[in-house]
Order: structure tokens, then sequence, then C-alpha cells
């Protein structure tokens, strides 16, 4: 048996346990007769409440029932975690409730979805912070599923659907295997052929297109079912014209599906320029005496598929100059509003495209637009421009002139409202914040909604005079007595909650707010006292 000798000075594991319980025991002792003294005087008991709020961390919900020894483990208070999944986590510091092993596969972040309230129900789903496919959760048992009238597809629930909103899905139809529309598009699951359409199989996509579903994109007359004539008869589609040659009513013993216009005569065994060996307006339509002047090699501008309008046009077939065609008779010519030049067609235009003059814009010095396009030699700016540099390709292209691609704010002369004045473009809105037509002092050229404020120019102290209910939102009725002083309390970057309370700005006594109703009041077991609560209580501790 061991033998341990108690001193003030404990020295050895065995005596600091002795030294500890004797000084556990003198601490009973000394509370036992303090208790015995307030028994004795008819003290009432005090509890000191600790708030809080002010570590910045409020109980709200379930952590307001919770011991403070659940939390603060081995009455250690300081650099407790604030984070959920430090202390919900299976071998922490702190014994709570964790994510169980068949929850939804997710990151730890536990308020993206659950609150302090209560663990359950979850008040919403936070869809980025779910790990893995769909499918995963919504599979009729964790959260709903497919429903039995779906429409046969995979499991990829975002091919069509999205996490803002599961109904009107945009049905992804890459997936479908060609061939196979009419297994949704049946007239139940999906709007089906109707009773006018033309008699065809069910190969919707023979026809139609995904992007749209009418008018039909081609007819692939290898799905029509009957004779070319059981449609092709003037009412269900184009029939034989009043001047069509006198043929009988098989259409396709001269047409093809391919190409309606231009009967289908072979003229594969035709040797290339002999077409005027039957063209020639005898045996078969010949060149008009109002033909474009050309040699008579019909091939080199039309085709065997179909005669008119010619295909192409073969200028080195073409005799004589562009204007004696293009002399607004024969064929396009100079319009009145052309710019003024000699009628040789060809110094600025091609034979391959009429349109677009191959006024070669890549030799032209950026900045110089102006030399050419100043209203005389080509078109200039307009009176109704808004007054900027000559430098035209700030904002506009070479390949298209109105409207501009861009508008470089650099190159704009004057201020911001000489533009934005609601008749040039978009200006000031009847609601805006009242202000100087200084548009830059909170806009910017790249984005012209959402205003970045900068609140780091305002004085300290001067927030109510934009934050005084018209100017912008300001102390709402049911604020607390305060002087107004914003930025005392509140931030901003975030305007509630406060950040703080200076208790130097609120007016009128504590217990104007300390009355259980706008702050935390007298706990019930209070001693009964008529003193405001500064008395006995300082702004800076509530226990103090």
């Amino acid at each position: 048996m061991t033998t341990h000798n108690c001193s003030l000075m404990p020295t050895g594991s065995c005596n600091n346990r002795l030294w500890r319980c004797c000084m556990a025991l003198m601490g009973i002792f000394v509370l036992l007769v303090i208790a015995a003294g307030h028994a004795a005087h008819g003290a009432p008991s005090v509890t000191t409440r600790f708030d809080h709020f002010s570590t910045g961390f409020p109980l709200t919900g379930a952590h307001a029932r919770v011991d403070c020894e659940g939390c603060h483990a081995g009455g250690v208070f300081k650099n407790t975690p604030t984070q959920c999944s430090a202390c919900h986590a299976r071998g922490g510091r702190v014994v709570a409730s964790a994510k169980p092993v068949g929850h939804i596969p997710s990151t730890d972040t536990c308020d993206d979805c659950h609150t302090t309230t209560g663990w359950r129900p979850v008040t919403r789903v936070d869809h980025t912070a779910v790990i893995g496919i769909c499918a995963r959760c919504h599979n009729g048992r964790i959260a709903p599923g497919k429903p039995a009238n779906h429409i046969q597809s995979a499991d990829t629930c975002s091919d069509c659907h999205t996490t803002t909103t599961w109904a009107g899905a945009r049905y992804d139809h890459s997936y479908v295997a060609p061939g196979t529309c009419a297994t949704c598009h049946n007239g139940s699951k999906a709007t089906g052929k109707p009773a006018t359409h033309v008699q065809t199989t069910n190969t919707c996509d023979a026809c139609h297109s995904t992007q749209r579903w009418s008018p039909a994109v081609r007819v692939d007359h290898l799905e029509v079912l009957g004779t070319c004539f059981s449609c092709h008869n003037g009412t269900t589609a184009t029939g034989k014209p009043a001047d069509h040659i006198a043929s009988a009513n098989t259409c396709d013993d001269c047409h093809t599906t391919n190409a309606w216009q231009g009967a289908g005569f072979d003229h594969s065994s035709v040797a290339p320029g002999t077409c005027a060996t039957c063209h020639n307006g005898s045996k078969a339509t010949g060149k008009p005496a109002t033909h474009v002047q050309t040699t008579n090699t019909c091939d080199a501008c039309h085709s065997t598929q179909r005669w008119s309008p010619a295909v192409r046009v073969d200028h080195l077939e073409v005799l004589g100059t562009c204007f004696s065609c293009h002399n607004g008779t024969t064929a396009t010519g100079k319009p009145a509003d052309h710019i003024a030049s000699a009628n040789t067609c060809d110094d600025c235009h091609t034979t391959n495209s009429w349109q677009g003059a191959v006024f070669d814009h890549s030799a032209v010095a950026p900045g110089t637009c102006a030399t050419c396009h100043n209203g005389s030699k080509a078109t200039g700016k307009p009176a109704t421009h808004i007054q900027t540099t000559n430098t035209c390709d700030a904002c506009h292209s070479t390949l298209r002139w109105s409207p501009a691609v861009k508008v470089d704010h650099n190159e704009v002369l004057g201020t911001c409202f000489s533009c934005h004045n609601g008749a040039t473009a978009t200006g000031k809105p009847a609601d805006h914040i009242a202000s100087a037509n200084t548009c830059e002092d909170c806009h910017t050229t790249s984005t012209w909604a959402n205003a970045s404020f900068n609140h780091a120019n305002v004085a300290t102290g001067t927030c109510i005079n934009c934050h005084n209910g018209t100017t912008a939102t300001g102390k709402s009725a049911s604020h607390m007595p305060t002087s107004n002083t914003c930025d005392a309390c509140h931030s901003t970057q975030r305007w509630s909650p406060a950040v703080t309370v200076d208790h130097t700005q609120v007016i009128g006594s504590c217990s104007s707010c300390h009355n259980g109703t706008i702050a935390r009041g007298k706990p019930r077991d209070h001693p009964s006292t008529t003193e405001d609560c500064g008395a006995c209580h300082s702004t800076r501790s509530w226990n103090r």
C-alpha cells in the first residue's frame, strides 16, 4: 500500500493527483459555505447567462438547445470551429450527428441544404453541392424519379432537365436513333402524324428536323407511299401546270424526286458543248433573241437539270464588255445610288460575285475609313450619328456596315449622357436614384446594369445622406432607436444582419432594446430590480 504525503507544493504524479483532489474538495466546501450563507440571509439564486451573439456565432434552431459542453469539449471555449462539417463528422473533436452512410453523395457543406432549425426536413437541395449523376438520387426512392409514362430514354436526366426546373424539359434529340421518331411521336406520348399528312412510312426524320417540325426541311420520296400523282395532284402538292407538255400522269416518266423543275431527260449521253444541236429553237427551246450575246455553248451557263435560271454565268463565253449586258436591261446594271464611277464594272466587281464589290479593305490602314466613307466617295457618317471621331472601324466592320458590331466608347466624344439620353441610346430611367448625369460615376462601358457604386469614397458616418428612405433604402420603422450613423453597426458589403452593434450609437436606455422583443431581455430568474441594465452590465460584456 502506497502512502501519499499531501503538501502545498506537490511533487510526482501521485502527489499531483492528490493535490487536485484536495483542491476540488476545498472548492466544493467553499461552494457549500456560500450556498449556506445565501440560504441564511434569504438571498435569491442568480444564474449568469452568456450572450453567444457576441461571439459572432449566434445560437439558432437546434444549436440553442445544446449544452455548452456539447460543443466546447473539455472546457475549451476558444477556436471552436463554426463550419458544420467540423463538428458533424465521425471522429471529430465534438460528438455530433454526422452525415449517414446512405446520404446523397455530396460535399460536406451541410448548410447548402440543411438549416439549424432541424436536420430534417431539407429546406432546399443545392445541386451544385451534389456529387454524381442525377439518377443516383432521382431513382424513385431517394428523390422522385422517372415516372412510368416517361419517354424512353437513358437515366442521364441532365440531358433534358435542369436543376432550376424539373418541368419543361428540353428533349435532347441527339440521342435518338435515326428512324425511331414514331416511338414517341405517335399521337400519345408526343404529337404524331396528322390525318391529313401525306401517306408515308413513320420515319419522321426522313423529311422533318428535330430543330423545326414544320415546314419539312426536305421530302424523302423513298418514304412516300403510292404514285407521284397521289400527292402531286394540284391539291396535296404541286401538280402538272396548264402549260405542261401533253403527257400521261406518270410523273416519274420524266421527272425525278430530286428535282421537280426540269424533266429528267438523260443528258449524260450528250457530248459537252453540243447542246445547241438540239436547243436550236426547232428540236428544243433555243437561245431567245433577248439572250446575252454569247457563244452557243449552252452548258457553260445552264444545267441539264434546270434550264432557267442559269446556274452560273461563265463570263468567258460572254461576248463584249460587262456593261454590254449589265446595262439595266439585259442584266442588272449600276443602281441610281451607285458610287460615282465609270461603266467599267470589273474595276471593282468580279464575275464570280456581283453583289459586294471586291474592294480590298485589307489594304486600308486602320483608322482611315473616313478618307472614302465621307459621304462623297462612299457612304459616310449620317447627321444623326452619335458624336464620335471618324475612326469608323472602331465600331463598324468592313463586312457589314450596319448594325455596328461593337461600340468603342473610347471613340465617343462628349459625356455618356450625350448619347445615353433616352433618345440616341438608353438613358436614365424614371425610377433612377437622384443623381447628376455623369453616368460613369457608377456605371462602366462594359456593363450598363448592376452599377458598381463605390462605397469606399463615402465619408464615414454619412450613409444617411443616401440611405434616407428616398434616395436609397433607409432605417425601417421597426429599427431600434439609434443615431443615423449606419456604418457603426452595418457593413457596405452586407446590410443585414448587422456585423456589430455599437452601443454608443443606441439612443435611450438599455431596456428600450433589451426588452425581449427587439433584443434579448432580462431572463426570468434575474434578480428583482428597477435599475436599468447599465447599472450592472456593460455593453462590452453582458456578464460583467
